[in-house]
């Protein structure tokens, strides 16, 4: 009796700001694990899985044949990662709630696009013909999630660059905006059709742009909340 009173008391102790804080924190902590947490998963299979081609083969691919049901996990579980971290962006930045909503329909995009696996294409997994191939619904459904989360998280960057801006913040203002201009750069060349090695590359660095870009403003708002 005498633990769980001390135990209560000690809680009570702490500052309900203190608290909140605490609980943001953590769900911020979420935005820096998605990428990482996505990228090593997607190579690990992008290395291993007979077939594919990171010059040739968008990672959506790899949601098909034997093993698909790991990168379709790994579509779900970033997704849910990313709508964490978006709730924590909610609590972190008042003011502009626009930032959170859009980097939740990034994540909820992750989750549509795990749900709804991409077609198999351009010969992977081996023994598909070459080619884009047919596309089903819940193909052409993968690729709308996939578009619309993605010019998501593009608005998202400068709708928290403009924020920056008026907070003075210049430096974080153009990392936001030129981290959203790559990412549309790379979005676009890939949604052209066109599976040139420098296109599917080049996707590959801008999700590593838009990943870093999460990571790095989840790690500065997570810094500048007191937990004490």
């Amino acid at each position: 009796m005498t633990a769980t009173t001390n135990s209560v008391s000690a809680k009570a102790a702490v500052p309900a700001h203190i608290r909140a804080n605490r609980v943001t924190r953590s769900l911020l902590g979420y935005g820096m694990l998605a990428g990482p947490f996505y990228v090593a998963v997607s190579l690990a299979q992008a290395l291993s899985r007979d077939g594919f081609d990171l010059t040739r083969h968008a990672w959506s691919l790899l949601a098909n044949g034997e093993h698909g049901w790991i990168q379709v996990t790994n579509f779900i579980l970033t997704g849910l990662m990313v709508l964490a971290a978006a709730a924590g962006l909610h609590r972190a930045l008042p003011g502009t709630p626009w930032v959170a909503r859009l980097v939740g329909v990034y994540g909820a995009g992750l989750v549509a696009a795990g749900l709804l696996r991409a077609d198999p294409a351009m010969g992977f997994p081996a023994g598909t013909p070459e080619g884009p191939g047919t596309v089903s619904w819940h193909g052409l459904g993968h690729l709308a999630a996939g578009g619309v989360g993605f010019l998501s998280v593009i608005v998202a960057c400068f709708v928290l660059a403009r924020r920056f801006s008026r907070e003075g913040r210049r430096g974080w203002a153009a990392y936001s905006r030129v981290s959203g201009a790559l990412f549309l750069v790379g979005f676009a060349g890939i949604a052209s059709g066109n599976s040139a090695p420098a296109l599917t590359l080049g996707f590959v660095a801008a999700v590593l742009v838009i990943w870093a870009w999460l990571a790095a403003v989840s790690s500065k708002l997570y810094r500048a909340l007191p937990c004490r």
